[in-house]
């Protein structure tokens, strides 16, 4: 089976996100947060709405396809920042445990081992209410409880590449610890690297909003997501819009994550390239 040099529906799916993430005020039809009481709850357009409001409002009259937009701002930093860090971490923890082994990559896996045997979203409601909401803490949360599989993978190829001819030069020609992490195994991970951030973004955007709907994470006037799902949820059955757009913008938006999160890392495994 041959690989399509393009990932054609990913970026479909992905482009409308990720332009709403960066130039947000451009796509503002209204103001996201400007109550406006006398237009609360009205319909989307095609079901009898007006058009300046052709997705709806809620029920504090506030323009449901301006919060959509806003709320892509905040899940893409949310999860962007929050893999980022995580990486970071985990790389540098990885690379660390599987370079220097013995009781350094004991500490570190049993640590690793610890975090991973209990489940993610308890771990991150008990650090969100530990931190308090808001954006920030989101981003560490994602941060601190990613990080793990970052560092197991990478523990695991450090200790293959430390094993290599041109290390046992670079390790004979005097390379001391952190050269040798930073200029020759570090660059051998990259790829790697890349593919675990890529495979992660989608579970990180449905974090950010499952915590933010718990009333953990983003907090009002601030826009999210899962923010809209929450105070949609008690007019489900009398505005099904409130909710339903808001979980339509999460699936798409993980959905084009994961599938683009594929897509590199078929491109980036040799054995995958060459079908």
């Amino acid at each position: 089976m041959r690989i399509r040099r393009i990932p054609l529906l990913p970026i479909l799916l992905l482009m409308p996100i990720v332009l709403f993430g960066l130039f947000a005020p451009l796509f503002y039809t209204h103001d996201p947060v400007a109550m406006n009481p006398s237009a609360s709850l009205k319909p989307p357009l095609f079901f009898g709405g007006e058009p300046s409001y052709f997705l709806g409002t809620d029920h504090l009259g506030r323009d449901v396809f301006s919060k959509i937009v806003a709320g892509a701002r905040a899940s893409l930093i949310a999860a962007t920042a929050g893999v980022f860090l995580a990486g970071i971490v985990g790389i540098f923890l990885g690379m660390v445990a599987g370079y220097f082994g013995g009781w350094t990559d004991e500490i570190i896996m049993r640590i690793v081992d610890t975090q991973m045997s209990i489940p993610v979203i308890l771990l991150t409601i008990l650090i969100s209410a530990a931190l308090g909401g808001g954006l920030v803490t989101i981003t560490i949360c994602i941060g601190l409880v990613f990080w793990t599989q970052y560092a197991r993978v990478i523990r695991g190829e450090t200790l293959s590449i430390r094993e290599r001819e041109f290390v046992a030069l670079a390790r004979i020609a005097g390379c001391g610890p952190g050269r040798m992490l930073i200029k020759h195994i570090l660059p051998n991970l990259v790829s790697t690297s890349t593919v675990i951030a890529s495979l992660q973004l989608g579970r990180a955007i449905i974090i950010e909003a499952s915590i933010t709907f718990l009333g953990l994470g983003i907090q009002p006037p601030q826009t999210a997501w899962g923010l809209m799902m929450s105070e949609g949820r008690m007019y489900l059955s009398t505005a099904w819009w409130l909710p339903t757009f808001a979980g339509l913008a999460i699936v798409i938006t993980v959905l084009g994550a994961n599938l683009m999160g594929d897509w590199v890392r078929d491109r980036l495994d040799p054995k995958l390239r060459q079908l």
